[in-house]
């Protein structure tokens, strides 16, 4: 019997308590760490041991039996009790470990599952949430690709959108839903929330998917979280190569996409395209001062080479980037840690734009460049104090800062000419360049800073763990926009001799026998604009029973978005948004093999400063009129040859109505009372380890979105008479549609409140008074997974969700029609627009998703993953509705809102004299499925020397299916746009990628 302890015992010193990827659901939410509990005699002095650092901690064990040891960074823990051998524990991100001693102090091996040489806790019974967690070295098994969203599309529930600007989806929410974070900095994208900062794929330790049910730490989305942490240092020196390669060779090319009607797709020709990779990652970590100060540093270079062949015209991107980063950990002592986090993910790609001749494929002239820049440097610092056995403090004080900028240069030399259509149609197609700028496009510019600080605390009493904080993000953004040359825009415009209608936009009339004018537009753009957000929480883990766990939480947020003047945008107090959050944990057998979990929680998110931008700044908007009076033929030392347009005499005076001054009160922009976006979300779940090695999970999930911010047509409030002075006029302020909200009725110099629901939209024509449906959202899931653990031998993992997403409103972009101005997107243009609910662009009906690994011995690895996703509805948006003459939203492609009424008959007349049909959201059919497939295989040439290469291939069968599709229906009523229906977006071909790492 004692042979057969101590064989069991030698197997704990691989590790203990991991909670690998597929049943995993961590406690401790935003925290970078995790943490060790379980039952042991009173009084029985506890240690655990980090063994890269050699910090440790001591509790002693509490009259009722338990004990807990939180805040610790992820890594390999020595745990001991008394006299007794010490074991290995694991500790991953965001989980707690379950070890139970036995009187003696000794690991109690009936609560654990040995498989193979390592313990594994298949289920974690302190967790009330739902999440994914995924070490590097389990990647370093698969064939995933080096980024955080292909770490999180492994996980249940998230799917890459087939919006035309990207993204992921989680749970069914919309891809301006998310939160990133990296070592419990706030990463995510304050301008649309639709984006991140990231580091390289070898600077991360392990992540963290959260899918649903994160306690009140957590807060600003309603949608995912993804929560990673970086690589430290220890009492040991390494360092390492890691060369990345994906030649183009290695890309199998895109297919070309055509209409019906033969011509080619909007985005142009994809099968000449290619492109190649190369990286170089160099790593070092080990001790400044041992047992003390501990450094983790990596340098990275990046060479990626892009062509982007379209028929007439070629691009050659060069992207030479750099990275930097490093993580610096002073353990003061055993108590108290500091740790510094600072890394750079700037980057610039420089695109040189040609002519070409796709039919001789032949490159012409360089037209010139194209410069783009992202990206910022972000630092963090974060102090961990164990103030006793029964509290501790954490503090974290960090800057995240992004970029983003297009420009070119020849915007000094060279202003944007651009032709109408009308002009070409009088005087034929292009011959000689008219204007040497390469992109025609304006010069952007936008930076974003956040400013972080945060204050957590836990204090263990008896059976209660309560935990509370605050946190608050000052998120700056500073956008501007001009054009190149002399700030001026100019339109080649043609006008027939004979046209009786001559007049502009600024009164006056093109002159008679004027043939050819030009319309010089002067424009910028660009404010700064902040928000400040601020929450506190608390929440009491109670042990209610040794095997039953309640987490009982409160969460308050406020925010604050300003203008540039400093005057307030839009703001909300603590009391306006109240997160309540309550889970429970049943430990059903009381030996952490079997648990029934569950929580209900409500979740706000902010507004973005993209919202703030578009109504806060000032805007120089002028049209200036001329003759056009031929043309100069000029050189450009790169363009080359180039006609320049000469202008005539002006035809009247500047059009000035486009200049929007920078406001400081924006009354009667903003609802007074706005109330914020929530979601209310429900799961329900079960785990089980069936053995040593598998486990199973079911678990149902319900979400439900009931309120929406967007900018809403109002032209009728039965208490504001002279709020609009025609019937045409209308306004778009941000308020709650579909709720009672509150305006500035600024001609009679008072508050009017409004229930928007049955007011504040006047039909063109019939005159009809009504208002807006509430909108609503909904998420309805039922997930299965199957797991089996790696033993060093293999491992697998398979998951499977039925779910459903319908309502009135994706969220605040709109991914049918491509309009991504986050809560801007013409959702509430119209009536017409939110009165249908449906399948929405997000649903996804079936999911399943396969992963495994395999070593056939010491040399040789296998690894493949495996996803099939379902394909989304197909809606069509139409441009009229019944009883209206009004247009239902944007008509063109790409633009937000429409109608569900398609026009059969008398659409030529007015609204008495058109007939409709009515069409259900998904009414014209589904997309395919989206079926990827990858494969790797990984060879160890040498036992003693720790050296790899990894050949990967994704979308192993090249499945190239359409994700979305034109989803505008008419352009004018009864008129059929000729490309409903046809593709937009389409799956990525397949490609490989070799990966050598030598670590020593």
């Amino acid at each position: 019997m004692s042979n057969t302890r101590n064989l069991r015992k030698s197997v704990l010193c691989i590790a203990m308590g991991m909670c690998l990827s597929s049943l995993a659901a961590p406690v401790l939410a935003q925290s970078a760490t995790g943490a060790i509990a379980g039952q042991a005699a009173a009084g029985t002095q506890v240690t655990v041991t980090n063994i890269a650092s050699g910090a440790s901690r001591t509790v002693t064990v509490d009259s009722d039996g338990s004990y807990r040891i939180g805040q610790l960074p992820p890594g390999q823990y020595s745990l001991s009790a008394g006299d007794a051998e010490p074991v290995a524990v694991t500790v991953s991100l965001g989980g707690t470990t379950s070890v139970n001693l036995t009187s003696e102090g000794t690991v109690n091996l009936d609560t654990v599952q040995v498989v193979g040489s390592r313990v594994v806790n298949r289920v974690d019974v302190f967790s009330t949430e739902s999440a994914t967690n995924v070490t590097r070295e389990e990647l370093a098994r698969l064939p995933v690709d080096q980024s955080l969203g292909s770490v999180a599309l492994l996980a249940p529930g998230v799917v890459s959108s087939g919006a035309t600007f990207g993204g992921l989806t989680f749970g069914g929410s919309s891809v301006a839903e998310n939160a990133v974070y990296i070592n419990g900095l706030d990463v995510t994208d304050p301008y649309r929330r639709q984006g991140f900062s990231t580091v390289p794929f070898n600077f991360f330790q392990e992540f963290q998917v959260k899918t649903g049910g994160y306690s009140a730490e957590f807060g600003r989305s309603t949608g995912g979280v993804i929560n990673a942490v970086t690589r430290s240092g220890g009492n040991e020196f390494h360092a390492g190569v890691q060369l990345t390669w994906e030649p183009s060779v290695w890309n199998w090319a895109r297919d070309d996409h055509f209409h019906h009607d033969g011509t080619v797709d909007e985005r142009d020709r994809t099968s000449r395209d290619d492109g190649s990779f190369f990286k170089t990652n160099l790593w070092a970590s080990g001790p400044l001062v041992k047992d003390k100060l501990f450094f983790f540093a990596m340098y990275e270079a990046r060479d990626a080479n892009s062509r982007d062949i379209d028929t007439n015209d070629a691009f050659y991107t060069r992207s030479p980037d750099h990275f930097w980063g490093t993580k610096l950990d002073w353990r003061i002592n055993d108590n108290h840690l500091l740790e510094f986090l600072a890394f750079s993910d700037k980057a610039e790609s420089t695109t040189d734009i040609y002519t070409y001749t796709w039919d001789t494929d032949s490159l012409g002239r360089l037209k010139g460049d194209s410069i783009a820049n992202s990206g910022g440097n972000n630092w963090s610092l974060t102090y961990t104090g164990h103030l006793s056995d029964n509290f501790v403090v954490k503090a974290l004080y960090g800057v995240n800062k992004r970029s983003a900028a297009n420009s070119s240069a020849q915007d000094p030399d060279c202003s944007i000419v651009v032709r109408d259509s009308t002009y070409t149609a009088m005087f034929g197609d292009e011959t000689t360049p008219e204007g040497c700028h390469p992109t025609d496009g304006g010069i952007n510019a936008r930076f974003d800073e956040r400013e972080a600080a945060r204050l957590d605390f836990e204090w263990t009493l008896g059976d209660h763990l309560l935990r509370f904080g605050l946190d608050r993000e000052v998120m700056d953004s500073d956008s501007a926009s001009r054009y190149p040359g002399d700030g001026v825009s100019y339109t080649l415009l043609g006008i027939d001799a004979d046209e009786t209608d001559r007049e502009l936009s600024n009164g006056a009339d093109v002159p008679a026998g004027v043939t050819a004018y030009v319309d010089a537009r002067h424009k910028v753009t660009g404010t700064p604009v902040s928000t400040e957000a601020q929450a506190i929480y608390i929440e009491d883990n109670w042990n209610v029973t040794p095997n039953l766990l309640l987490n009982i939480g409160l969460r308050a947020d406020k925010f604050h978005n300003k203008l540039a003047s400093g005057a307030t945008f839009a703001q909300a107090d603590f009391s306006d948004m109240i997160s309540p959050r309550f889970g429970f944990s049943w430990d059903v057998k009381g030996d952490g093999t079997t648990k029934l979990f569950g929580n209900a929680g409500r979740y706000y998110i902010p507004l973005t400063n993209k919202l703030t931008d578009y109504f806060g700044g000032g805007t120089t908007d002028e049209h200036t009129y001329y003759v056009l009076d031929g043309f100069t033929v000029l050189e450009h030392p790169v363009a080359g040859t180039y006609l320049l347009p000469n202008l005539g005499a002006q035809i009247g005076p500047v059009n000035t109505d486009g200049n929007v001054p920078a406001p400081d009160d924006v009354r009667i922009e903003v609802a007074r009372d706005l109330k914020q976006v929530y979601q209310d979300e429900f799961i329900l779940g079960f785990q089980q380890a069936i053995n040593q090695a598998w486990s199973y999970g079911i678990n149902a999930t319900y979400r439900e979105l009931n309120r929406a911010v967007e900018d809403t047509r109002i032209n009728h409030i039965a208490d504001c008479p002279s709020y609009f002075w025609d019937d045409s006029a209308s306004g778009f302020p941000i308020i709650n549609p579909g709720e009672t909200n509150t305006l500035w009725c600024e001609n009679e110099g008072k508050w009017v409140t409004f229930d928007s629901s049955v007011d504040g939209y006047e039909a063109s024509g019939s005159g009809a008074v009504m208002g807006y449906k509430r909108p609503k959202r909904t998420y309805k899931a039922v997930e299965f997974q199957l797991d089996r653990a790696w033993d060093d031998k293999w491992a697998f993992n398979a998951s499977y969700i039925w779910s459903k997403s319908e309502g009135n409103i994706e969220g605040p972009v709109n991914s049918d029609t491509g309009y991504n101005d986050t809560n801007l997107v013409q959702f509430y243009d119209h009536p017409a627009v939110n009165e249908r609910y449906g399948v929405l662009f997000n649903d996804h009906r079936h999911q399943i998703k396969l992963r495994g690994s395999y070593k056939l011995n010491d040399m040789w690895l296998f690894g493949a993953t495996l996803s099939a996703i379902s394909g989304g509805p197909i809606t069509a948006f139409g441009v009229r509705w019944p009883n209206d003459n009004r247009a239902a939203g944007g008509s063109s492609e790409f633009s937000g809102g429409g109608s569900g009424w398609l026009c059969e008959s008398g659409c030529d007349g007015n609204w008495t004299t058109r007939q409709f049909i009515y069409t259900e959201r998904g009414a014209f059919g589904r997309l395919p499925w989206v079926k990827d497939m990858g494969l790797n295989v990984t060879f160890t040439p040498f036992q003693d020397v720790d050296l790899k290469a990894r050949l990967s291939v994704y979308n192993l069968f090249n499945s190239q299916a359409m994700l979305n599709v034109h989803s505008r229906y008419e352009s004018t009523p009864g008129n059929k746009r000729p490309y409903f229906g046809e593709g937009t977006v389409w799956q990525a071909p397949r490609y490989m990628q070799l990966v050598v790492t030598y670590n020593f």
